[in-house]
């Protein structure tokens, strides 16, 4: 079932944005109220949270560059404008993790993110060491959601991970994989760990998540965050050579970005996609995705039938 944004809503999202194409600081006074149809829970707990994110992967990692640090503390400054809130990062993405605690001290958002991180590092002894230094370049006192990257020694790290999360050090804890590498490794954590998130691609031109991951996270309680939405830009030159189909009207679809987005975001199984941009204009665009109609499952099989003949 769709619902849609009242009028209230649309006023809040659009007073939102003006303050963030003004440049002004994101205050709580400033920042959009997300309408509640736009938040999905996690399962574990029942907290809700918005359904679009933010990735950070190439996009933050930006080195000593003083100008595209500020860009990119604006992309965050928007972000938080139109309602986001989950950051996710990596030590795998060089300066992302510093420049991201830059953007939050710059703007004042440390109170509005949702922080999801990763550790990456073998062996695992050295887990909570680079876990703190993590930490500490964000500049928060923990994170929501640290994941093990890419599986890697996953069963040395989610121990440890568990005791911080039973201690209160963090608040959730899940695995990632991207590219559909190793699902069937990524099914058995599913099956047999107690773990709060699971990260995986999903797009309109990768699939393969639908036929067993997302089912057994509904099954099981387990919340899914969507990497890679528009396959690093790719699906979106593909898509951009033609005209939007004509299911993207009364979705209230204005591009392809939010064509995808919505697609992605529909699944009952998912709870927050991650698209990276350094553009301002590209993040309301995204942000937009979260508000107005969502696909129920006839139109969402129209999304996949129009768009298959484009790919």
């Amino acid at each position: 079932m769709t619902v849609p944004v009242d009028r209230r809503g649309w006023l809040r999202i659009a007073g939102a944005l003006v303050l963030a194409g003004r440049g002004q600081r994101a205050t709580a006074q400033q920042t959009a109220v997300v309408p509640p149809s736009r938040l999905r829970p996690i399962p574990g707990s029942g907290e809700r949270i918005p359904a679009v994110g933010l990735g950070s992967w190439i996009t933050f990692n930006v080195g000593r560059d003083a100008a595209a640090r500020a860009q990119c503390a604006e992309v965050m400054r928007a972000f938080f404008a139109a309602g986001g809130r989950l950051i996710d990062c990596s030590p795998m993405y060089g300066s992302s993790q510093e420049v991201i605690g830059e953007g939050l001290r710059r703007i004042g958002a440390a109170q509005q993110v949702f922080a999801a991180d990763k550790v990456w590092v073998a062996p695992a002894s050295r887990g909570p060491a680079q876990i703190e230094a993590s930490r500490a370049l964000w500049g928060l006192p923990r994170f929501d959601l640290l994941q093990v990257h890419n599986l890697l020694a996953w069963q040395q790290h989610l121990p440890p991970l568990f005791e911080m999360r039973a201690a209160g050090r963090v608040r959730y804890v899940g695995v990632t994989t991207s590219e559909g590498r190793r699902l069937n490794e990524v099914e058995q954590i599913m099956r047999s760990q107690p773990i709060d998130f699971v990260q995986v691609t999903y797009s309109l031109a990768d699939r393969r998540v639908e036929d067993r991951i997302l089912p057994l996270a509904r099954e099981r309680g387990i919340a899914v965050i969507a990497n890679r939405p528009f396959e690093q830009g790719d699906l979106l030159q593909v898509l951009q050579r033609h005209a939007l189909p004509p299911v993207a009207a009364p979705l209230q679809c204005t591009s392809w970005a939010q064509f995808a987005l919505k697609f992605v975001v529909s699944h009952p199984a998912v709870t927050c996609a991650i698209p990276a941009t350094t553009r301002v204009d590209h993040v309301r665009e995204n942000m937009a995705a979260g508000f107005g109609l969502w696909p129920d499952e006839a139109q969402r099989q129209l999304m996949r039938v129009q768009t298959e003949k484009m790919l």
